[in-house]
């Protein structure tokens, strides 16, 4: 499967098998798998990082605790697909401050701190990058940005409108308080993901 997959992933790239949205990547599933499309090149480099964090991890006997990366070019990033943990309120929250039905996997501050030293890793606690495995516990699914690159090329990105920043707001549309991508300060458009705003 993972072979079809990579040799036609664009197929798969369809509002049914539609997953979920970043700042710089649109995610799509199929079946054991998602395709990771890049929205801005900064996609291509937070899943590079995802490979190389993955196959260190691997090598450390870690590698469970991360969705693994089997494939990744300038269009497109392969990993193994994990149920997303959900949304509390229509918003995002602390994995280590708030308690839900998913248990912590055995070495997980260990990760945590070879991530923060090692990869200087970015917003690693916040629920929209973990998924949950079939024990209910958390991996790791989006674990690419890097501090660096979140200061020297998101930051000025989203300040020039290149890419969402998320903000909570109410929607015009549905009219419930979530998370809205807006693109810099002259966005005024506060219509939701789920009424038709990418």
């Amino acid at each position: 499967m993972i072979v079809e997959v990579l040799q036609d992933w664009k197929k798969y790239c369809t509002d049914e098998n539609f997953v979920g949205i970043g700042s710089t990547r649109k995610v799509f599933r199929s079946g054991d798998y998602v395709v990771k499309v890049n929205l801005h090149e900064m996609g291509y480099l937070q899943s590079l990082n995802e490979q190389q964090i993955y196959d260190y991890m691997k090598s450390e006997g870690l590698g469970y605790i991360f969705a693994q990366v089997y494939f990744v070019n300038e269009e497109v990033c392969i990993q193994a697909y994990y149920d997303a943990l959900p949304m509390f309120d229509h918003l995002t929250f602390d994995v280590k401050e708030r308690e839900g039905f998913w248990k912590f996997p055995n070495q997980y501050e260990e990760c945590m701190e070879i991530l923060d030293k090692k990869f200087d890793s970015f917003d690693i606690k916040d629920s929209s990058n973990y998924g949950i495995n079939e024990k209910n516990e958390l991996v790791f699914i989006d674990y690419g940005m890097s501090k660096e690159l979140y200061n020297e090329q998101w930051i000025p990105a989203v300040e020039r409108g290149e890419v969402p920043h998320i903000e909570f707001h109410e929607c015009i549309i549905c009219g419930i308080k979530k998370e809205i991508r807006t693109y810099g300060e002259a966005d005024h458009d506060m219509r939701c993901l789920e009424c038709g705003k990418e």
